[in-house]
């Protein structure tokens, strides 16, 4: 849980609420949401990027597979960020501080062939779900099972996205 320190991701909840979970939990849950904010919104520009720059005789499958995939994960920025608001926060959203804050390794440039824009897509899907899964337990550990379901419905959609993508690299036995 520890954010880069020059940035407003530490700042408490700030606006009153009648939530009923205490100030100090949710300014930590704050905290967990704005940080996954902050990799949600890195991994869907990654999308993208896989997206745009894809070449090769699985152009077309994995072009359309990418931008369904930055499509659905701009769904879970957006309910992150509302969550965010929910608590009495203020979502951090911004690409600058997605840059600033994102735990997912940077997405490799110059890529072009369709395999290796699926071997970096499934690196980002792969570490950002980890980081989900972590934040299940730790929101359930502040009592704010809400977040963890939350956390666990976008960690199943992630895991089906990178079951998607593997799909391609995978030979059968």
């Amino acid at each position: 849980m520890n954010a880069p320190s020059n940035t407003l991701l530490d700042s408490p909840a700030a606006y009153p609420t009648s939530n009923g979970l205490p100030i100090n939990e949710r300014s930590e849950l704050i905290l967990l949401l704005n940080l996954r904010l902050a990799s949600a919104v890195d991994l869907q520009m990654q999308m993208k990027q896989a997206h745009w720059n894809v070449k090769g005789p699985s152009f077309i499958a994995l072009h359309e597979l990418f931008d369904k995939i930055s499509e659905a994960v701009r769904a879970y920025v957006d309910q992150i960020a509302e969550r965010i608001v929910q608590l009495g926060g203020t979502a951090e959203g911004t690409v600058r501080c997605a840059a600033g804050c994102s735990r997912l390794p940077e997405y490799p440039q110059n890529l072009a062939d369709g395999m290796a824009h699926v071997n970096a897509v499934a690196t980002a899907l792969a570490s950002f779900g980890e980081h989900l899964r972590r934040t299940i337990g730790e929101s359930a550990e502040l009592d704010d099972a809400i977040t963890a379901d939350l956390f666990t419905e976008i960690s199943r959609g992630i895991d089906q996205w990178l079951w998607f993508v593997e799909a391609h690299s995978q030979a059968p036995a």
